[in-house]
């Protein structure tokens, strides 16, 4: 049965889904709210956690040494029941473990584990993978939180992206869900963006490289979230056009190739974990005060 649990701070309070480990809200004890509410008229969606695939796989079937598995878009652990192993003021852990349902589109043992954690005006979330087969673990892994466009305050004013690095990277979209090798120019200017409706009109923009460990969402003049990122090199953001959410995810893995094969370790910055270690990967968010 899917429950849901609260973890508080001396500012923020946040809501967790035991479906998907997926938070439900992110709210300000002032009253505002700064994650996306979840309305299926546009996605129904809030912050989903992505394994062991991010985006698609050619005919939803990934090969893992030449064998096809069924694998919806984002993989199964966003549609999985976790279980609550630790619960404190501040913090909730969730785990996922294989079982013979995860067996039947992914043959490994593992353990997926998500922490979520609040520090004052900071939560921080984090993925912990462990390999627990005899034999490596492909994977990827990605988070996919849906913030509030506009921000609380920030109604019909200029959002921002704005990349602690300063950089402009490459843009490339994606090609019946899978990745198009095309390289576009960068939208960011000196490491800025400045957000529309329309640039979504193609889907995501996806940032393979160089978008660096950080960045700012926020409004020019008003409300700024701050974001940094563990482990996680690929950034995409996407909304459905015209919806007031925009997604800021970090990734550690990202569709198949356009022109590529279906086997999972041959999909871009797949990882490939050795039996008995594990990884995490991880972001926080600095709410305003």
């Amino acid at each position: 049965m899917t429950e849901t649990v609260r973890i508080e701070s001396d500012t923020l309070t946040v809501e967790v889904s035991s479906l998907g480990a997926e938070m439900q809200s992110l709210t300000h004890k002032d009253g505002r709210s700064f994650l996306w509410s979840g309305d299926p008229a546009w996605w129904p969606g809030r912050s989903p956690i992505l394994f062991p695939i991010v985006g698609k796989a050619p005919g939803d079937v990934v090969e893992i040494s030449g064998q096809p598995f069924p694998m919806k878009q984002h993989g199964f652990a966003r549609r999985s029941e976790f279980a609550l192993v630790d619960k404190g003021t501040g913090f909730c852990r969730h785990r996922l473990g294989a079982s013979d349902e995860t067996k039947a589109s992914y043959p490994f043992d593992f353990t997926l584990e998500l922490e979520h954690r609040l520090h004052g005006n900071t939560l921080t979330v984090t993925a912990t993978v462990t390999n627990i087969s005899s034999s490596p673990m492909p994977y990827g892994i990605g988070f996919h939180p849906a913030f509030a466009w506009p921000l609380p305050g920030g109604e019909g004013r200029p959002h921002r992206i704005v990349l602690d690095n300063g950089a402009e990277p490459p843009l490339h979209r994606l090609a019946g869900g899978l990745l198009s090798p095309e390289r576009h120019a960068s939208p960011f200017a000196k490491g800025s963006l400045l957000l529309s409706h329309g640039q979504f009109a193609d889907d995501a923009m996806i940032f393979p490289e160089g978008a660096g460990t950080g960045l700012t969402y926020g409004v020019e003049g008003g409300a700024t979230l701050r974001f940094a990122f563990d482990n996680l090199p690929n950034l995409a953001l996407w909304q459905k056009p015209g919806a007031p959410f925009l997604c800021i995810e970090p990734w550690h893995g990202m569709a198949a190739h356009a022109d590529g094969t279906a086997e999972l370790v041959e999909r871009p910055f797949t990882v490939a974990l050795s039996s008995g270690q594990d990884a995490r990967y991880g972001f926080s968010v600095e709410l305003p005060g």
